[in-house]
């Protein structure tokens, strides 16, 4: 591994690359820590302490939020318009024509996304000011709050720039490395307090647990379903094409970390409603309901085997894999084209999705009882799905730079 990293420092285009990446990133990590005007970050810190409602948007922020830097929206934003903007093509006609159009259809899409993620931000960004203002009891003024409500959404804009110069001209997907660079930020400080605050045999256990976790997760990463194709032949002119064999990779993580997100921020609403409504008791009593104890739990898991189906059945069409093997003159051995090969490749599907649903369950909501139970700080910062993203991205980036990599003989990562 040493010796591919080196070798692409050598290839003058891939060190380019590389260094441009880690630039962003620096200017990315640098801009979580400039708060924005008016605010005191002591009293910000403070407010954090045991506060769960803002934990979510507190992962993605990488602390940022916990300074209310200029960062502190983060690329939830993005994320949040770029899953909406998935969900309709599969309901709005118009859109998924213009997903099958190509380079003008996306960049239709992409217009349409980064409108969206400011929309998002304002909301969120009101939503922000409010909950703290309430929670400190205290309010910044006309001005200082439209600042601040400006500062937050050009931060997000300036996040979602900095996405979209890596994925064009770095190496990697901007958005994916952003989120890494976040979680990752994290880790030497919750490493130092996870030891002076618990048993530090505990903390080691957990963290030989955690090696486990992260073999397992790769493994269900590659993991994928191969469905045998055979391709007819066909006479053009003097020449024979088709005849040869392949196959159709279908993974058994295909949703990866969308349905955790999802359920996350389902059962978390209620909880920043009731910052915005602290004496409806109602609110109150279904906020502490469903974000803690074993009814959260339950829910958490039974949401995201959902909207693992759920997604999975939204980017993953069979009627249109069919169609395209019968027009290419493929199809599947034993299987009559047609309606038969439709029901044979849902039912596969339908197979695999669900250990790969139960598996992201089962990640997303055992380190949460376990942090319920020791109190551990490591166990609330790097749950499952802080390391799912991360090895997720770790590895769709070494498959980049692999493929780099090869095109220029030289050996990768992957023997």
């Amino acid at each position: 591994m040493i010796t591919a990293i080196a070798n692409a420092f050598r290839v003058p285009e891939l060190r380019k690359k590389l260094i441009f990446t880690l630039g962003i990133i620096a200017l990315y990590r640098f801009g979580a820590y400039i708060p924005v005007p008016g605010v005191d970050p002591a009293e910000i810190q403070a407010l954090f302490e045991g506060n769960s409602a803002l934990g979510l948007l507190g992962l993605f922020s990488g602390g940022a939020i916990e300074q209310f830097a200029v960062f502190s929206l983060g690329i939830m934003p993005y994320i949040t318009a770029s899953i909406i903007m998935q969900l309709l093509q599969g309901v709005i006609p118009r859109l998924e024509a213009w997903a099958k159009e190509g380079e003008t259809g996306q960049r239709k899409l992409t217009q349409i996304t980064r409108y969206m993620t400011l929309g998002i931000a304002f909301i969120e960004a009101l939503g922000l000011l409010t909950v703290f203002q309430q929670t400190l009891r205290r309010s910044f003024g006309l001005f200082t709050s439209a600042v601040i409500v400006v500062t937050l959404i050009a931060g997000t804009a300036l996040i979602m720039w900095m996405a979209e110069l890596i994925t064009q001209r770095g190496l990697g997907n901007g958005m994916s490395l952003l989120i890494f660079a976040s979680i990752v930020a994290r880790f030497p400080q919750v490493i130092i307090q996870s030891f002076s605050l618990s048993q530090p045999f505990l903390v080691m256990a957990l963290l030989v647990i955690t090696l486990f976790v992260i073999a397992a997760i790769v493994m269900m990463e590659r993991a994928q379903r191969r469905i045998p194709v055979q391709y007819a032949k066909r006479v053009v002119g003097r020449r024979v094409y088709g005849g040869a064999g392949t196959y159709i990779p279908l993974k058994i993580n295909g949703a990866n970390v969308v349905p955790i997100i999802f359920a996350s921020a389902l059962l978390f609403f209620p909880s920043q409603l009731a910052q915005f409504f602290p004496n409806n008791q109602m609110i109150q009593t279904i906020s502490s309901t469903l974000t803690q104890g074993w009814v959260y739990w339950l829910l958490d898991f039974t949401l995201i085997v959902f909207f693992t189906y759920f997604y999975t059945a939204l980017v993953f069409n069979p009627i249109d894999l069919s169609d395209n093997l019968r027009k290419n003159g493929g199809f599947i051995p034993g299987v009559r084209p047609g309606m038969a090969t439709t029901r044979y490749i849902e039912n596969v599907i339908n197979r695999i999705t669900l250990p790969g649903a139960l598996f992201l369950g089962v990640i997303a909501v055992v380190p949460t009882i376990l942090f319920q139970q020791t109190q551990i700080p490591l166990l609330t910062a790097f749950g499952g799905t802080s390391i799912l993203i991360m090895v997720g991205v770790a590895l769709e980036f070494m498959t980049q730079l692999e493929s780099q990599l090869k095109m220029r003989h030289y050996e990768g990562f992957f023997k």
